[in-house]
């Protein structure tokens, strides 16, 4: 036998930081596609390569979550009336409900861009979130905002490196119309101060010469002025620390932009359930209940669950009483072989040797005639009478 390989733990940062279950339950094409793009934005901290199956239930994703310290789940359904995105809080929940009112696959906002800026290494990293507008009253308010915030790490401002920020989340709460706008991005610093030939240089790109005389003439020309001077100065900013982006060095001012990713969505919030997808309802945007209703509703809960734990505990006894029994047949078909043991036994001495047989005949053969008996036989009684 090899040797057993001692299996690496893994970091604390990584054990900690939530995990999430991007999936969806009979949708159409385009939905489903607004999953996979959902888990971009996840990224990297999710089941990009899910393969949901239309036997999986909740249950099945529920029961692996702990292993994988899976602590969000995001679940995408489609009925007649409209699309839904459920959010719920792994174990035991709480879930909210959102109807998904519009939404733009990323393909198609980046295909409207006219500078399109798409890099994979910005997904090796969580994104930033920024809530605008969630500090309504309500506790449906509140407890929103926490989903939303506990969805992706904490960043810690004193050991955080600033070429880990590559990409924010974005959600505006419109308190009129009470609709969600969220939004993905990708951040770039750009350096400012320089002209457009300098700029070009600076950032690795191979610049063009055709009608230059030579190389001051390309770095001297004041009409090509880069588009970051004529930007507000409230984008400028000076770095702290140098980031991973050409010309953008420590303590050197440049200009933050968000370019954007997709997808894009539009959100209400429908209801607020206390338990993992089921459970006392907290708030309803559609519904109101009267506190008549609210107790009938609580009582025939407490029934339910009540009627679930006495099924339960019947079904434990049940299982007892099989096992008992089982038991019990056991036990008789092992005493019924040791007795036929202990019977073939009895019949052997100590020292495990058969005892010997006594064979007594019943009755003597009769004697034959001489004609039936050998000529040696009649030979020898000849000898005799002689």
């Amino acid at each position: 036998m090899g040797k057993k390989t001692k299996r690496s733990a893994e970091p604390e940062h990584l054990v900690k930081a939530p995990h999430s279950f991007v999936i969806h339950r009979k949708c159409s094409k385009d939905l489903i596609d607004l999953t996979k793009d959902f888990r971009k934005i996840m990224e990297p901290f999710t089941a990009s390569q899910l393969k949901e199956r239309k036997k999986n239930t909740i249950k099945d994703f529920l029961s692996v979550s702990g292993y994988l310290h899976v602590s969000h789940m995001m679940v995408f359904t489609e009925t007649e009336l409209g699309s839904y995105m459920r959010l719920a809080r792994l174990p035991r929940g709480p879930t909210l409900t959102f109807r998904i009112h519009n939404y733009t696959l990323a393909r198609d906002v980046i295909s409207a861009l006219r500078k399109q800026y798409v890099i994979e290494r910005a997904f090796q990293n969580a994104p930033l979130i920024v809530l605008n507008s969630f500090s309504g009253e309500g506790m449906h308010m509140k407890l929103m905002a926490t989903m939303f915030q506990n969805m992706f790490p904490t960043i810690n401002i004193t050991t955080e490196k600033l070429k880990n920020i590559r990409r924010c989340v974005l959600m505006n709460y419109n308190p009129s119309t009470k609709l969600i706008d969220m939004r993905h991005y990708v951040i770039r610093a750009t350096p400012v101060g320089l002209n457009k030939g300098t700029k070009k240089m600076v950032q690795g790109k191979i610049p063009n010469l055709n009608r230059c005389k030579d190389m001051s003439e390309f770095f001297d020309k004041a009409a090509l002025l880069s588009e970051s001077e004529f930007e507000d100065d409230g984008n400028q900013v000076e770095l702290p620390q140098a980031l991973s982006a050409r010309g953008a060095a420590a303590r050197s001012r440049s200009a933050l932009r968000l370019v954007e990713l997709g997808p894009r969505l539009q959100l209400q919030l429908i209801k607020v359930e206390d338990g993992l997808m089921d459970g006392e309802v907290l708030f309803h945007e559609l519904v109101e209940k009267t506190e008549e209703e609210k107790a009938l509703i609580k009582k025939k809960r407490e029934e339910k669950r009540r009627l679930k734990e006495k099924r339960k505990t019947q079904q434990a006894e049940n299982v007892k009483r099989k096992e008992k029994e089982k038991e019990e047949l056991k036990q008789k078909a092992l005493e019924g072989i040791k007795k036929k043991k202990g019977l073939t036994e009895n019949q052997r001495k100590e020292n495990g040797e058969f005892e010997t047989l006594e064979l007594t005949p019943y009755s003597t053969p009769p004697d034959l005639p001489d004609v039936m008996k050998s000529q040696e036989t009649n030979g020898q009684e000849q000898m005799d009478q002689h």
